[in-house]
């Protein structure tokens, strides 16, 4: 995926908002295609809306796309909020579950459900998925396959360019309602509708009524155990760092080329393998992490802990941005750009968007 700063801000002016309300749910629907620089830290939600509002959008005609950036901000309060409690059931038990791996079929693009099976191979390839494949994903791995939302949302985040921890864990229990208070299903002529396919007489091929009785399909049977690992660089070995000057430290989450840039700083990126052991990432987020990382002028690379980042930088004042996963970070601490003021843990999207929404008509 191109990495090039001009070509992300292009893509932020090309948005098409209007027309997202209206086919976002189709598989070549006008999505912005952004979430893997947002996700990142590259670009904020803040950005996007602030360009937006600035081309002379009407806030009311464009609330889908709105809305649709606030889900990012609302799953990453609850991470804020819960901390480590989202990496298990957050509201409820998932139910009927048997099994904790992930389905075969799934893993490998096989499971009889040409869209899905074609949305896997092309996913593996790009790291890209469509949201609304996504649930459908989730859908057949939890609700049909009955394993736990746990090993296939991490097989998935592993793969995504996108991937955001709180996005993708808490939408993959809002699938299997342990985060939610019902089931999400998707049957075959809603596939069919929005991927474009014809098919007929699948597993899913049946009423909605249906699935609550219905057994594991054979397709979906057989499970795998999925040994997920980051394959980590090497710390660059020419890294230096002037103690006179402030160190800013980088991030998976974080690699804002417009942060602090009026002073002079150490920029490291800093890389530190706990993390990655508990939220693996294949090569091709970590290529793409380390490419949208050279837009940053004279960052360097360290892999290793933040206490061992602290001995090589000694009197250097840290600033890191905040994230969940930088809790254990010292040193001073600069607010993410969020959308709103709106802050702390809702227990759902609407109760948190009614009071975005309050300051959206003052924007």
């Amino acid at each position: 995926m191109n990495t090039d700063l001009t070509f992300i801000y292009d893509k932020i002016e090309a948005i098409e908002p209007v027309s997202y309300s209206k086919n976002r749910n189709y598989i070549d629907g006008a999505v912005s295609k952004l979430s893997p620089y947002i996700s990142r830290g590259v670009i904020s939600t803040k950005e996007i809306l602030n360009s937006l509002l600035q081309r002379g959008f009407n806030p009311n005609k464009i609330e889908k796309f709105i809305q649709e950036l606030a889900w990012r901000d609302y799953w990453q309060q609850i991470w804020i909020e819960k901390q480590d409690l989202i990496n298990s059931d957050l509201k409820n038990n998932q139910l009927k579950v048997d099994n904790h791996q992930i389905p075969k079929a799934i893993v490998e693009g096989n499971c009889s459900i040409e869209a899905i099976d074609n949305a896997i191979k092309e996913f593996y390839d790009t790291g890209y998925i469509h949201n609304h494949v996504r649930m459908y994903i989730a859908a057949i791995s939890c609700n049909n396959a009955k394993s736990h939302w746990k090993a296939p949302a991490q097989w998935m985040y592993y793969h995504l360019l996108d991937g955001d921890w709180a996005s993708n864990a808490l939408s993959w229990q809002w699938v299997c309602g342990a985060n939610s208070n019902k089931l999400y299903f998707a049957n075959q002529d809603n596939i069919n509708k929005y991927c474009y396919t014809q098919q007929k007489n699948t597993f899913l091929d049946v009423d909605y009524s249906e699935f609550y009785s219905m057994g594991i399909p054979s397709e979906l049977k057989e499970t795998v155990d999925l040994k997920l690992t980051t394959p980590l660089p090497k710390t660059d070995n020419s890294l230096k760092i002037d103690t006179e000057l402030p160190t800013l430290i980088y991030n998976y989450y974080n690699l804002d080329p417009k942060w602090r840039t009026e002073k002079k700083a150490n920029r490291i990126l800093h890389i530190e393998p706990s993390v990655f052991e508990n939220y693996p990432i294949s090569r091709k987020s970590m290529d793409f992490m380390l490419n949208l990382s050279k837009n940053i002028d004279d960052i360097q690379l360290f892999v290793g802990s933040f206490e061992g980042l602290k001995e090589l930088t000694e009197v250097s004042p840290l600033y890191f941005k905040e994230h969940p996963l930088n809790t254990h970070y010292k040193g001073i601490e600069d607010q993410r750009d969020w959308m709103f003021t709106v802050k702390g843990y809702y227990p759902s999207f609407f109760k948190f968007w009614n009071k975005c929404k309050k300051e959206l008509k003052t924007a």
